[in-house]
């Protein structure tokens, strides 16, 4: 962009950063520029999903119309069986209902940070083999293996740096998962 655009104040700032740590002034410009022009501009992240279209997906895939036959449910009982008291009444309750049953939140997908591995949350999420990079349909006992010794190698609670212990219990945790299934 051509640094007409660019006010004299703006084009002063950028000649004293250029100067002062010894970068090349159009690079200055050129983010100067790009700042202008996108500086109202919002990412624009996906809505949270509403807790009526949350219940509904949940509904469906338990097959009930509402709360109380999902409570009656056999299969929502079995499927429930042995995880911490889901509070219904909660959007947080279901949020970790869609997780399980239904799929990813929007919004949550790729996500990065703490826990994130291949851009699945492994606290929120049991994605196995999203986690490991793998296909179902075609991975080898080889490749399976391959993907979580290189996982094990970087969160292995002995790994310097990187070693965490619980990362590295819900890694085995999906390990001895995808094992039972190949």
């Amino acid at each position: 962009m051509p640094s007409k655009h660019l006010n004299s104040l703006i084009q002063n700032e950028v000649s004293r950063l250029a100067e002062h740590y010894k970068v090349d002034s159009e690079v200055l410009r050129e983010f100067a520029q790009f700042v202008i022009v996108n500086h109202k501009k919002v990412d624009k992240k996906p809505k949270p999903l509403p807790l009526t279209k949350i219940k509904k997906a949940v509904y469906d895939y338990f097959e009930v119309k509402n709360t109380t036959e999902l409570k009656k449910s056999g299969s929502f009982k079995m499927a429930t069986d042995g995880m911490e008291p889901l509070n219904l009444g909660l959007k947080t309750s279901w949020e970790v209902l869609y997780r399980k049953f239904v799929g990813v939140l929007p919004g949550e997908e790729q996500l990065e940070g703490y826990g994130c591995i291949n851009g699945i949350d492994i606290f929120k999420y049991f994605q196995p083999w999203k986690v490991f990079g793998l296909d179902p349909k075609s991975a080898s006992p080889e490749e399976i293996k391959a993907a979580y010794h290189n996982l094990s190698k970087t969160y292995h609670p002995d790994a310097s740096g990187t070693g965490d212990a619980k990362i590295f219990d819900r890694i085995n945790t999906m390990y001895q998962s995808i094992s039972a299934e190949a």
